[in-house]
C-alpha cells in the first residue's frame, strides 16, 4: 500500500511538471524560453527548446513508467469479494411484494367518469 501512495505521489508531480514545461515552451520557438535565452548567451534558444523537448519526452516516459508501475502494485484485497456478497444478501433480503396486480373492470359502472369536460 505504501508503495502505490509513493508512485501515486510521484504521479502527480510528474503531471505538474508536465504541465509547466509545456507552457514554457512554444512549437515555433518562441514562448518563454525565448525570454530567459535572450538575457543568457550561455545557453541560446535552439539549446533551450532541445533541453525542454528532451526534459518533456524524459517526464512523459517516467509517467508512463509510473503508471505501469503503479498499476503492476495497486492493493489487491478481498474487499471486492465482500462488498459483492453483501450487495447480494442485501438483494436476497429486499421484500417482494405478494400482492395481486391492478386489473381494471371489465364493465366500468364502479370508475367515476370524468371526460365531460366540467372540471373544477
Amino acid at each position: 500500500m505504501g508503495l502505490f501512495i509513493l508512485l501515486t505521489v510521484l504521479l502527480l508531480i510528474v503531471a505538474v511538471l508536465i504541465i509547466l514545461v509545456v507552457l514554457v515552451q512554444n512549437s515555433k520557438g518562441g514562448g518563454l524560453a525565448s525570454n530567459f535565452a535572450g538575457s543568457n548567451q550561455y545557453m541560446g534558444v535552439r539549446k533551450t527548446a532541445d533541453f525542454l523537448e528532451k526534459f518533456t519526452w524524459s517526464l512523459a516516459v517516467a509517467m508512463m513508467v509510473l503508471v505501469l508501475g503503479s498499476s503492476k502494485v495497486i492493493p489487491k484485497t478481498g474487499g471486492l469479494v465482500t462488498t459483492d456478497t453483501e450487495i447480494r444478501g442485501s438483494i436476497n433480503d429486499i421484500p417482494i411484494p405478494t400482492t395481486t396486480p391492478f386489473t381494471p373492470n371489465a364493465g366500468g359502472d364502479e370508475t367515476p367518469d370524468n371526460s365531460e369536460g366540467g372540471g373544477e
